[in-house]
């Protein structure tokens, strides 16, 4: 099974300067990349929008999506509002008491979905998670918005990480199997092995942020998207630049 995720769109109002960048062309573009190559699902991992959610604005994303005709899943980010977004994309079925988040399956493969919209896992679904995981065995994969620990990149894990990390840490830790976890939020293409967590941040489809800087610096403006294939014995990942 080939997924394809997207993270980080960041797309403004129309006609909204969005930092010079033409952020719907940028999705313009991945979106065309996308049905070029046909996954069998869709992933967009939050920050869907520039500042903050709007209906207009999922609204616009919502109609390519729609148009390609693949199966997807969407998360939010902490320039996303879940219930907007819930909204916006039908996703009453999936609604929590405190956000959007949910599990899938894939190839027999368990596949949790979480909601970062408020930079922290609150209660309600760390609870959720840990009953989720005491019923699963084997490997896992993990879809959400913000990478759950520091990845040495020290312009964000300084100044915009994960907040009140360490609970969901304990609960993903104390999971016997490994867990791939699928994020965004950086604006950088790494991959982080800690413990049973295997990190894979995915570049963003804005600009990219230099890695090594403390202070806020443009690396480049290449937009990206992963390709994962959940085969029956492995997970193989791969970031493709345009």
């Amino acid at each position: 099974m080939r997924v394809i995720q997207i993270t980080d769109l960041h797309i403004g109002k129309e006609g909204e300067d969005t930092y010079f960048v033409d952020v719907r062309e940028n999705f313009r573009r991945i979106i065309t990349a996308v049905q070029e190559r046909r996954p069998d699902y869709l992933v967009l991992s939050g920050d869907l929008c520039y500042h903050q959610g709007e209906l207009e604005i999922y609204a616009w994303i919502k109609g390519w999506i729609d148009q390609l005709n693949i199966p997807y899943e969407v998360i939010a980010g902490n320039h996303d509002d879940s219930q907007l977004l819930i909204q916006a994309f039908c996703r009453k079925a999936d609604q929590k008491t405190d956000g959007l988040y949910f599990t899938r399956s894939w190839m027999n493969k368990p596949v949790l979905f979480m909601d970062t919209a408020k930079y922290k896992v609150e209660e309600p679904q760390l609870k959720w998670l840990q009953a989720q995981l005491q019923t699963l065995q084997g490997d896992i994969a993990l879809f959400i918005h913000h990478p759950p620990i520091l990845v040495g990149t020290p312009f964000m894990d300084n100044n915009h990480p994960l907040t009140d990390r360490d609970p969901l840490l304990d609960i993903l830790c104390a999971y016997p199997g490994n867990i791939d976890i699928f994020c965004g939020h950086y604006h950088v293409d790494r991959t982080v092995r800690w413990k049973n967590l295997l990190v894979h941040i995915t570049p963003s489809c804005f600009f990219q942020i230099d890695s090594y800087a403390e202070d806020f610096k443009v690396d480049h403006y290449r937009i990206a998207f992963r390709e994962i294939s959940f085969l029956p014995e492995l997970t193989i990942s791969a970031v493709h630049y345009l």
